[in-house]
């Protein structure tokens, strides 16, 4: 059965209706656990920052909402995910269904371990080394937004930086790269991983710029395999 135009954009407006009462949902229940959650987020500074500051009479509020909000992004994210998949799923191929169903899938499994290694790894030794900089003479006081500003946005970044495999895979299949290619420019990959790997690990400790460096490494190579799964054809 054809769908006109106005009953695709009826069902548009009840797929995003979901989304949004989903995402309120998970608001609400953040909300409630927004203390818990602002405290988790904390834990990585430890004794280098024993509380964060308030600088304004809205500011707490406004760092609760935030943390709300994030995690019920978070929570919603598989409605939200299931939405979209089923409002497009009719228009794509048995082939281009499998492929979709893995890049959201696995790319939103990756999202969250990448998110999760900055948070046990990068955000211990990140805040370590710079609350330190300033030595005895500088106490560190920062409000709750800056720290949340600066956890939530390296979190971010890890889990963005963790989509490479797909990404590849994605090229790969499009032709726009070749796996003989990823291998000739591995040298200049280095290079680019060794400068995300500083930027993330603000340190001069080499241990430190390996914790990072390492994963980024072994994220390169898998994304070199993966293209040859992806063009089984190029060697």
């Amino acid at each position: 059965m054809r769908l006109t135009l106005a009953d695709h954009l009826e069902e548009l407006r009840r797929r995003l209706a979901i989304c949004v009462l989903a995402v309120v949902a998970g608001s609400g229940l953040g909300f409630a656990l927004a203390p818990r959650l602002l405290a988790w987020l904390k834990q990585p500074a430890g004794s280098w920052l024993p509380a964060l500051a308030v600088l304004s009479p809205t500011e707490a509020l406004a760092a609760y909402v935030r943390v709300a909000v994030t995690f019920g992004l978070i929570v919603a994210l598989p409605v939200v995910l299931h939405q979209v998949w089923v409002f497009i799923e009719s228009a794509l191929t048995r082939s281009e269904r499998f492929y979709g169903v893995l890049f959201v899938w696995l790319g939103s499994l990756l999202f969250a371990g990448g998110a999760m290694f900055a948070y046990a790894v990068v955000l211990p030794v990140s805040l370590r080394v710079l609350l330190s900089l300033g030595g005895p003479s500088l106490v560190p006081v920062i409000s709750v937004s800056r720290y949340l500003s600066f956890t939530l946005g390296l979190m971010t970044v890890c889990g963005a930086v963790c989509e490479l495999p797909l990404v590849i895979v994605l090229l790969a299949r499009m032709g726009l790269v070749t796996p003989k290619g990823l291998r000739q420019r591995r040298g200049l990959a280095l290079v680019i991983i060794l400068a995300v790997a500083a930027l993330l690990t603000p340190t001069t400790d080499a241990l430190n710029l390996l914790l990072m460096a390492i994963p980024l490494v072994v994220l390169y190579e898998l994304s070199v395999f993966l293209a040859r799964l992806a063009r089984p054809a190029i060697r």
